[in-house]
């Protein structure tokens, strides 16, 4: 493809407009602040981009300097995926705990906390939450990201957390339509499919899309999913049945719709990141997210040119082009207008998502459990994070007993020897074994059974999707693995639970 030259010509300028890039660094390099200068009008913020509030808040200033209404977007669920609070774990607990409490009121009150987080340190546009009914137990991707499997308690959760986030004045994202609940494969390494027919899909997956839209929503995100009831050949991103005629026309929506990262093998691995924009464009999105992986200025260039050469090509509508890039300045003019100036008129609550943690616990045998008041064996059995977690985030019970109980040990293990070696490594000290979604890994499970047949006072704390029955000494489900997860937990365990 020839390369366009820099320009600010409109055609260019609405191809740079659609694209939501990210970056490497903690500081905003050259290239990006002069793409901001050409018409870019959005920048993907990841756990790499940032160390600290200060950092962070220095990092937007610098943004800003250069356009003043830029949308700062960040993948900030709170729970296990975090990225104000990557090296530490989060300060709230997740989606799947705040439906566990299924309190209306507190959700909205935690999604106002982290969307003042947000605004102070400049971020104005998240990409959350996550609206996804939890259908399939066995889904590797969403889990306790989802406030939980039925349809109407996601629905009454998701629209109180855009209420509370747009409340701080950061545009919400409600992700990933028409609903990625049901799927057994993770669309980070493939292409997942439901098949659902139309009926339940409308039923079960819509509805919480739905609320989000009546609660004024800003944004929603598409999800890289083959749905044939809905649209046989394309998925849900590159599918003008889907993001035209049923989430605009059906739905009514007006706002801003983004897609999930195009350098997700669903799409990338099939169609390519240029060809897939340009599809999703035509399709009737209007953002572009790139970035998780690829963040560079060459990423940029080649999206850019893409565009324009299928505008050019007669691909892609320019009136369609010029539609989406106004759909982006419109959201940018929204949250420059709802910036918070000064002081927020409403006070913080930094202590909202511990309080929703320890409101979140499930605790079987509790009264016959003595506290511990010797350091015990963590022995977390862990799989493997998928992508959208990542493995930079601590998670467990460790470090909170630690503090409760000086001289805690831990050691992580996985596979069919990890009872065994959990044993070994635990010796004559009481364990604490901490699994994630022990339902979805056999290995998990006969581990759980080794430790049980040996040592029957075991503590077993759940931070996954709790569906397997309650064993051990002690059981706690916490419904996340966030960082205030665990210290819900080890002060259970540790008999200092907290008011």
């Amino acid at each position: 493809m020839t390369t366009i030259a820099s320009g600010t010509d409109t055609l260019t300028r609405d191809a740079l407009t659609v694209l939501q890039p990210g970056f490497t660094g903690t500081t905003a390099p050259d290239w990006l602040l002069r793409r901001l200068g050409e018409g870019l009008a959005s920048v993907g913020l990841f756990g790499r981009n940032i160390a600290s509030a200060e950092q962070l808040a220095s990092l937007t200033a610098q943004l800003r300097a250069e356009r003043d209404d830029v949308l700062v977007a960040v993948d900030e669920e709170g729970g296990d995926v975090t990225r104000l609070e990557v090296r530490t774990g989060s300060s709230f607990p997740g989606n799947h705990a705040l439906g566990a409490v299924d309190d209306v009121e507190l959700t909205r009150a935690v999604a106002h906390e982290l969307g003042r987080r947000l605004a102070a340190c400049g971020v104005n546009f998240d990409w959350a939450p996550s609206a996804d009914v939890n259908s399939n137990a066995a889904n590797p991707v969403i889990g306790v990201r989802s406030f939980g499997a039925d349809t109407d308690l996601v629905a009454r959760h998701t629209a109180a957390y855009v209420q509370g986030l747009q409340a701080a004045g950061v545009a919400a994202c409600t992700k990933h339509f028409p609903g990625h609940g049901d799927t057994a494969v993770d669309s980070h390494h493939a292409l997942p499919r439901i098949d659902a027919s139309a009926d339940v899909v409308a039923a079960r997956d819509l509805a919480p899309f739905r609320a989000a839209i009546a609660a004024g929503t800003r944004a929603v995100m598409s999800a890289h999913i083959l749905v044939p009831a809905l649209d046989p050949e394309h998925p849900a991103t590159l599918s003008r049945r889907i993001l035209t005629d049923l989430l605009r026309g059906e739905l009514g929506y007006d706002g801003l719709i983004v897609t999930d990262g195009m350098e997700m093998q669903a799409i990338s691995a099939t169609y390519g990141i240029e060809r897939g924009s340009v599809l999703a464009i035509a399709a009737g999105a209007d953002a572009i997210c790139v970035g998780g992986g690829l963040a560079d200025d060459e990423t940029v260039r080649r999206l850019r040119d893409a565009l324009v050469a299928a505008v050019r090509a007669g691909e892609l509508p320019e009136e369609r082009l010029a539609d989406a890039a106004e759909r982006v300045r419109r959201l940018a003019r929204w949250t420059a207008a709802a910036a918070p100036n000064g002081e927020p008129a409403t006070p913080g609550h930094p202590e909202v998502g511990l309080h929703a943690a320890r409101r979140a616990l499930r605790i079987t045998g509790r009264d016959a459990f003595t506290p511990l008041t010797e350091a015990p064996y963590v022995a977390a059995l862990s799989p493997v994070a998928n992508i959208a977690v990542g493995d930079e985030t601590p998670w467990g019970v460790a470090a909170e007993l630690a503090r409760l109980l000086p001289g805690t040990e831990t050691g992580t293990f996985a596979g069919e020897d990890a009872g065994r070696a959990a044993l070994v490594a635990a010796g004559e000290r009481r364990i604490v074994a901490v699994v994630r979604d022990e339902h979805r890994h056999a290995w998990m499970s006969a581990a759980l059974d080794t430790l049980l047949a040996a040592r029957p006072d075991t503590v077993v704390v759940e931070m996954g999707v709790p569906q397997s029955p309650p064993r051990g000494a002690l059981h706690i489900a916490t419904h996340g693995a966030a960082r205030v997860c665990g210290r819900a937990a080890a002060e259970v365990i540790a008999g200092a639970a907290g008011e």
